[in-house]
């Protein structure tokens, strides 16, 4: 697989997450005419019918189960498998070919399967089907009075162009589905940059979101059971001027941080993207920047290119915890992370000029909080192992 910058912090093989995009539309066609004609019938099938075909192509020798984390497993993975450990429940993954990330967990008797991470119950929510599409995730929210960036979807270049017109600059382009950072870009002012950002989106997508670009850092929320579990500050590479040291001293510095030799957390690079962005700021490497001046040295905020996680639960405002709670409340699923641009955490969203909700996520990436660079863990995974087994609760 050829590497590509814009897919960090993990790469895609891009036409088949293009057309992953389209063949799940089409797939959700099927099931919304399924469920119409069983209702939830062929969900509760699957169900029991799962383990005993995992167990089947396991004897047949053509797939296997792994009762340990490896390197190939996300952290989210390790992390939720860690805190079933600690519990005492018997967790494994069945692995068939390129087929992983499908698990069981078993406890006193209680035997559950899922993809990824597990929902409690066999009935899915309606939310489900569109909470990771932001397109769609936008317009309902607007109506429910949740903030929202101004934008829309494009399907092609001169509907791009339309929306851009419209909102105020700058804006991001990233793709419709999916993406976790990958092919967006931020800081767009211009039409020749915007034709850039769609084109990089389009790769993965059929369809691009266009919006204005919020004020403020990156925050991700993750609510389990309805309830805010953690709140993480994401930050792009960078360093913070004193007054004294040049950019490339302070970047030497930041590097020597024992937590940036890996596996999480990463030593900050110059590469191209980066001297793109420095340009940007309108700064060098041997420049002194004065102090409190945040230099960055990526668009992205992924770990695997230097970026920063920060725990900051419990300074977070009551009105923020509450619009997140609302907005969980709406969408009636167990398990979501919501990714918010806002200035200040301490201070509540109705202060904020230009802040709002950028995407949900049914699959978060829990280990945002189990392992951040500063502040405190947050045990996301045992309140959700406490939602799905409450009998392994911790006293």
């Amino acid at each position: 697989m050829k590497y590509c910058k814009d897919c960090e912090p993990a790469q895609e093989i891009h036409w088949i997450a293009y057309w992953s995009v389209v063949l799940g539309w089409v797939n959700n066609l099927f099931i919304d005419f399924m469920e119409m004609l069983f209702k939830n019938t062929a969900e509760k099938i699957s169900n029991k019918v799962s383990i005993p075909f995992f167990k089947l192509m396991t004897r047949l020798k053509l797939g296997h189960f792994s009762y340990e984390p490896d390197d190939k497993d996300t952290w989210r993975t390790k992390c939720f498998w860690e805190e079933a450990k600690r519990r005492g429940i018997k967790m494994y993954e069945f692995k068939m070919g390129p087929l992983r990330d499908i698990f069981v967990a078993e406890y006193k008797g209680k035997t559950i399967n899922f993809d990824g991470l597990p929902r409690p119950g066999e009935d899915e929510s309606e939310s489900l089907k569109w909470m990771d599409n932001k397109g769609i995730m936008k317009k309902k929210f607007l109506k429910e009075g949740i903030p929202v960036a101004k934008g829309g979807t494009a399907w092609n270049h001169w509907q791009a162009m339309n929306i851009f017109n419209l909102i105020k600059k700058p804006v991001i382009t990233k793709p419709n589905l999916g993406s976790r950072s990958r092919h967006t870009m931020i800081h767009l002012n211009t039409k020749e940059d915007l034709m850039i950002g769609f084109r990089k989106a389009k790769k993965l997508s059929p369809l691009v979101i266009i919006e204005e670009e919020l004020n403020g850092f990156l925050f991700r929320g993750t609510l389990v059971g309805g309830k805010l579990a953690g709140v993480v500050k994401r930050d792009q590479p960078e360093v913070k001027g004193d007054g004294v040291h040049t950019v490339r001293e302070l970047l030497e510095e930041e590097n020597k941080r024992p937590e940036r030799g890996g596996p999480i957390f990463h030593k900050i690079i110059i590469d191209k993207e980066a001297e793109v962005e420095l340009k940007r700021q309108n700064i060098g490497m041997d420049e002194i920047p004065k102090m409190g001046l945040v230099v960055t040295f990526s668009q992205k905020t992924s770990r695997g290119c230097g970026g920063t996680t920060t725990e900051v639960t419990s300074i977070t405002h009551p009105d923020n915890k509450e619009m997140l709670e609302k907005l969980g409340a709406y969408l009636k699923d167990p398990l979501v992370g919501v990714d918010f641009i806002m200035e200040d955490i301490t201070k509540s969203w109705r202060e904020e000029q230009h802040c709002g909700i950028i995407e949900c996520n049914s699959l978060p990436f829990i280990d945002l909080h189990h392992y951040p660079l500063f502040g405190k863990a947050d045990n996301v995974a045992g309140a959700l192992w406490d939602l799905v087994m409450p009998e392994s609760k911790m006293k």
